[in-house]
């Protein structure tokens, strides 16, 4: 029985690794193809069948002929700058509205809630016309504002911090109040280093969405030194339509700012997502 038990369990454990590797070969397949692309020589054919996964002669000029070709500084700052006040307003908005729909009682909290959420339905495709209008009346085109200010607050930023009040407890507040602290004093001394964890869960959903946002920065821009990024690695499918190394490696250098960010802040994105399992 013993024996017939351990085969089970064998078996089990090795699908399980078997569907483990075969998604991660999903998931990390294409960035590791495009990396290697980035790194083979002009005299390497890199339509070869079958395909060379290894290159043959590695090499970095590719790299540095992508920052030659157009003004990589530039966009590259055009790109951190949108970036973190995108991350800056959206931790600061978002977890000041959900404030008051988490610690407050007053008439009509769960309807505005609830109208709140209800806009995560309506994509942004949809409203990019009125607000491009807007921005036009606004003079915000080819400015940081205009780039920002659209995704300046989400609503899953806000339910997200909502949720994340929910969790402490009240008595909080009242122990707070006692010693004379007003809302906002609650807010920024008591409740936002407590949820620190969904915080930097939120700053890396809101850099993402900034950083590899390209439909928006096309529209509200026309002048290319206020080009992000993404738009600047869409030039070079423009300038090298056949060279695919090129192209590979500026999509590399526009990938990387995303991974570093993300393996900085990991830590407390994990423990933010084991204590929501633990308290789920």
């Amino acid at each position: 029985m013993k024996k017939k038990w351990n085969v089970k369990k064998i078996v089990r454990l090795t699908l399980t690794y078997a569907l483990l590797i075969f998604v991660t070969f999903l998931t990390v397949g294409p960035f590791l193809w495009l990396l290697a692309t980035s790194l083979k020589s002009g005299s390497e054919n890199i339509f070869a069948y079958p395909p060379q996964f290894i290159p043959e002669n590695p090499t970095l000029s590719n790299y540095t002929q992508v920052m030659d070709t157009f003004p990589f500084w530039r966009y590259l700052g055009n790109s951190v700058i949108v970036s973190v006040l995108t991350v800056l307003l959206n931790i600061v908005l978002c977890s000041l509205a959900a404030y008051p729909l988490a610690r407050m009682n007053f008439r009509g909290k769960n309807l505005v809630f609830l109208l709140i959420i209800s806009t995560m339905m309506i994509p942004f495709q949809l409203l990019m016309i009125p607000i491009y209008l807007l921005s036009l009346d606004l003079g915000l085109q080819n400015t940081y504002a205009g780039l920002v200010l659209p995704h300046a607050t989400t609503a899953f930023g806000i339910f997200l911090m909502r949720q994340a009040f929910l969790t402490i407890p009240y008595e909080l507040d009242e122990s707070a109040r006692m010693d004379g602290a007003n809302a906002f004093q609650i807010w920024w001394k008591i409740l936002m280093p407590l949820v620190k964890p969904s915080v930097v869960t939120l700053a890396i959903f809101i850099f993402v969405m900034a950083w590899g946002d390209f439909l928006w920065p096309l529209i509200i821009t026309n002048d290319q030194n206020m080009y992000t990024l993404p738009l600047g690695v869409n030039m070079l499918a423009g300038s090298f339509s056949s060279n695919w190394r090129l192209i590979a490696a500026g999509s590399i250098i526009s990938i990387l700012p995303i991974i570093l960010f993300f393996v900085a802040m990991q830590k407390y994105f994990i423990d933010g997502a084991m204590k929501g399992a633990v308290k789920g």
